[in-house]
């Protein structure tokens, strides 16, 4: 058995050395985790259909698997706990979303989910939302997926968990959210 594993995704437009990522994995890593923070260019710009194969066949998943998501990563998250054919132990979707957020284009969202799949395929759930995100990634759009999916919302004030604007370089709530 590999142990407990964590796959932090970045969001749009993002890599994994900006904001919290690294520090995470370093405080995860610390605790016994094998950490991966991938680099996915394409979350948001490819289209999910074509760009969820990719991501799954390049990761591993099992029921000790920690999946975190920040923003377009938070989608992308839920497309794939609907994929899996195993029960996860945790998904934290920071900055999520599951309708489009602003006008922009959110090819990172599928038309529609099957709600009770993601439900199945994840043990402990979280939505971590800012009722001040610039992007709409809001309070309603964590609500949202939580009145579908359960779990626990936790709400701030603290936009957008991160941006290009927001220096986050740490996220004490996620290291104690990870069990």
């Amino acid at each position: 058995m590999v142990g407990r594993r964590a796959i932090i995704f970045h969001g749009t437009g993002g890599n994994p050395d900006v904001c919290w990522y690294r520090w995470l994995a370093g405080r995860l890593t610390a605790r016994g985790y094998a950490v991966e923070v991938p680099h996915h260019p394409g979350i948001n710009i490819e289209p999910i259909a074509t760009f969820l194969p990719k991501v799954l066949d390049e990761h591993d998943f099992d029921e000790q698997t920690v999946l975190v998501g920040h923003s377009g990563g938070a989608a992308l998250l839920l497309a794939i706990l609907e994929q899996l054919d195993v029960t996860v132990a945790q998904a934290i979707l920071v900055a999520g979303y599951c309708t489009p957020p602003n006008t922009e284009l959110e090819p990172v969202l599928q038309p529609e989910y099957d709600w009770a799949a993601i439900r199945s395929n994840v043990r402990d759930i979280y939505f971590v939302n800012s009722r001040k995100d610039p992007y709409g990634c809001d309070e309603h759009q964590g609500r949202a997926m939580f009145e579908r999916l359960g779990g626990t919302q936790i709400v701030r004030d603290d936009g957008h968990f991160g941006d290009h604007d927001q220096p986050y370089e740490r996220f004490e709530l996620l290291d104690r959210l990870i069990a």
